[in-house]
């Protein structure tokens, strides 16, 4: 797996590049093709850390969208995003577990 970076060292993934929250400048991506190869365990450890970020930015997306469900009236609409959100945390909650093992076996 080779990843794709922008410029100031984000992991892009499948031509979208994640911070906290999408940058949505995907323009900036590029590969560093001259980057030292990886180990395995490196790999893993920073395509653990996108997918945590990139759920954390996707549950607070969720999050704002259920409030605004709530304003607009559709109260159930915004229970189940709620709902979703919840699941999001709770998975966000395993991967930060796994994270944790791979840093610590390094």
């Amino acid at each position: 797996m080779h990843l794709i970076n922008d410029e100031n060292g984000h992991v892009c993934h499948q031509g979208h590049c994640h911070e906290h929250a999408h940058c949505h400048e995907h323009a900036n991506c590029h590969e560093h093709d001259n980057a030292p190869a990886e180990k395995p365990a490196d790999q893993n450890e920073a395509l653990l850390t996108y997918m945590l970020q990139h759920n954390q930015s996707h549950a607070a997306e969720l999050d704002q969208m259920a409030g605004k469900l709530r304003e607009a009236g559709k109260d159930e609409a915004a229970n189940q995003v709620r709902k979703a959100v919840d699941e999001f945390q709770k998975g966000n909650m395993y991967l930060s577990v796994a994270l944790a093992m791979v840093k610590e076996s390094k």
